[in-house]
């Protein structure tokens, strides 16, 4: 028996030819082109008027009928768990508001937020 060691390299471990990413061969010299004038504009202009799924629930809920979970869906696109969980975690929990649910003979369940509780 003899005790030859060889030594093996870190890439002669790998398996295949494909560079991983942020090896110096992956690198690219070339840098992204810097949007025109014009479209940088545009790009802070639909940043300022965007409107994220839960501002929309807040709005939705604070108006003085509130809104439905069906409403709530339809306005994020979301399904009804994670409406519900939104509700639960988010508003009552993080948020502190005070959540009011109240259903009319024959019609949906509808919720809404009052003023921040205090901490």
């Amino acid at each position: 028996m003899s005790n030859i060691a060889t030594e093996t390299s870190p890439k002669s471990k790998r398996v295949g030819n494909k560079p991983r990413p942020g090896d110096a061969q992956t690198r690219s010299s070339k840098s992204k082109p810097a949007p025109a004038a014009g479209r940088q504009k545009e790009d802070e202009a639909h940043r300022e008027e965007r409107v994220t799924k839960p501002e929309r629930l807040l709005n939705l809920l604070s108006q003085p009928e509130g809104a439905s979970i069906e409403d709530m869906m339809q306005a994020t696109k979301w399904q009804q768990h994670s409406v519900r969980g939104f509700l639960a975690g988010t508003v009552k929990k993080k948020l502190g508001f005070s959540l009011i649910s109240s259903k009319a003979k024959d019609d949906v369940r509808r919720y809404r937020i009052e003023k921040r509780r205090g901490r």
